[in-house]
């Protein structure tokens, strides 16, 4: 199963159907659209500005912007992710659960569904080309353990 590493919080928003789309600057090889793929949470400890960020996001979009999430779905997310960072509340390097990828589509037309004052919901540069739609997802309980790579990586559940 091939198998994509995502940063948390975003990893387990994803779990959560919070996300459902995956932004990233390319798409989807062709042959993996309608393919169910893994959900890696990568190793990467949470960085507390970013859960602030887009949690000032989901509380006054007006004024920052709505990020491409479920805000009832996301904001207890963020909100345990606040409180503890480092304390092991959402897991590192390991695989969170399996989703069926759909067709990837413009980031712009990926905000619109979320509204005209929509836009990306991550500060990194280009990561906002393609969407890729996330659906039937299936979380792994207890999460597995497993190294990550960049890019799309073959795994063995």
């Amino acid at each position: 199963m091939k198998a994509i590493t995502i940063w948390q919080p975003w990893a387990t928003l994803i779990v959560q159907s919070a996300k459902p789309y995956e932004f990233r600057g390319w798409r989807p090889p062709r042959s993996l659209i309608g393919q169910r793929i893994a959900i890696h949470a990568g190793a990467r400890p949470i960085r507390r500005d970013e859960v602030q960020a887009l949690l000032l996001q989901l509380q006054d979009s007006l004024r920052y912007g709505q990020p491409c999430l479920r805000a009832p779905l996301a904001l207890p997310v963020l909100e345990l992710a606040l409180r503890n960072p480092k304390a092991g509340a959402l897991p590192l390097s390991h695989v969170l659960c399996s989703a069926v990828l759909g067709e990837p589509r413009r980031g712009d037309e990926c905000a619109a569904e979320f509204g005209e004052n929509a836009g990306n919901d991550s500060d990194r540069e280009g990561t906002f080309n393609w969407g890729w739609p996330l659906s039937e997802i299936e979380p792994f309980l207890p999460p597995i353990e497993a190294r990550g790579a960049q890019g799309l990586w073959d795994w063995m559940p």
